[in-house]
């Protein structure tokens, strides 16, 4: 067996790809378009594993999909959490859980995937302005 990827539905793709390639730096491998069946899907990797993948599928047809709080979330070890942090704030992202352990921040897409940021290896040391943020709305 091998995995494959996980498959989110969005409503908006443009704001979605704003936000898995230009806020998180997401790299799109693949697209199909089937115009009959009216959807698209759009696959995005990490850097670091390309072959994990996240499939963006697109409905044509609008569609309420819920809260998303039950699919979970999607996880990603980055770099430097507060630099990713402060990269998703300047797209206008709001930091949901912010980082103030110096290890784990949660955030959402434009269609409510709770998304968590992981910091690789060992936690940071605490800093401001995170030590003292506090949480905002769910993840």
């Amino acid at each position: 067996m091998r995995y494959l990827h996980a498959m989110v539905r969005v409503r908006d793709l443009d704001a979605s790809l704003r936000f898995f390639r230009d806020g998180l730096g997401l790299v799109e491998t693949r697209r199909k378009d089937y115009p009959q069946g009216r959807f698209t899907l759009v696959y995005l990797g990490a850097p670091d594993n390309p072959e994990a993948e996240v499939e963006l599928t697109w409905n044509y047809d609008d569609e309420d999909y819920g809260s998303a709080r039950n699919f979970g979330h999607l996880a990603f070890a980055v770099d430097d959490i507060y630099a990713t942090c402060e990269h998703l704030q300047a797209q206008g992202i709001t930091i949901n859980r912010p980082p103030r352990d110096g290890r784990m921040a949660f955030v959402r897409s434009p269609d409510a995937i709770s998304i968590e940021l992981l910091q690789k290896g060992e936690a940071l040391p605490p800093r401001e302005p995170w030590s003292s943020m506090p949480n905002v709305g769910s993840w």
